[in-house]
């Protein structure tokens, strides 16, 4: 089992940090927060109570990530992206509701990415960055723009496609094959 590393300039509250982690300097991890196996939380970041956060995920410089807050595994968090999870904020709100982000297995969001909350993005879907995300973003889904918009599918090698009717099937020029049946996209194996 690998060994939890710590930068001494860091404020970690928790024991929920699994294996092979790294937690660098002038971070702070509150006592609640969860932290899977082998990620990589960069300089600079906040880490509330109620958030979890997968196996093997990097979190870059300058990020804040709120109650409420879920990324699974294998995801890369670019730096400065922002999380919010109140949809009507305003000091002292006694009527706060937390809206709850979810980033599903493999997704990417690109720096200084917004994310409102309330939302979903897809398995291995990319946020290009500073884009505005107001809605759930699909598997596999490519969005940017303010507010951010579906500009294609993309696959694990990144490159760019398109399936527009239902039934239709993208073979990825490195062999991964896709079809899209109702409003989603499913990889097929080779």
């Amino acid at each position: 089992m690998k060994e939890v590393f710590i930068h001494e300039k860091a404020i970690v509250e928790t024991e929920n940090i699994g294996s092979g982690s790294r937690v660098w300097a002038f971070v702070h991890v509150l006592p609640e927060a969860k932290i899977g196996e082998n990620a990589n939380i960069c300089d600079h970041c906040f880490i509330e109570n109620k958030v979890v956060i997968g196996d093997n995920v990097t979190v870059k410089c300058g990020v804040w990530i709120w109650d409420g807050v879920t990324i699974e595994d294998n995801v890369q968090i670019g730096p400065s992206v922002i999380f919010s999870n109140d949809k009507y904020p305003r000091a002292k709100n006694e009527n706060f509701v937390l809206g709850e982000i979810l980033i599903k297995t493999g997704a990417s969001i690109g720096a200084g990415a917004v994310l409102l909350p309330s939302i979903k993005i897809g398995e291995f879907a990319m946020v290009g960055a500073g884009s505005v995300v107001t809605k759930d973003v699909p598997d596999y889904g490519l969005v940017y723009g303010n507010p951010a918009r579906l500009v294609s599918y993309i696959c694990l090698c990144n490159e760019k496609f398109q399936i527009e009717n239902n039934g239709d099937e993208h073979i990825c020029s490195c062999g991964e094959i896709y079809s899209k049946e109702s409003d989603s996209i499913f990889r097929k194996n080779k």
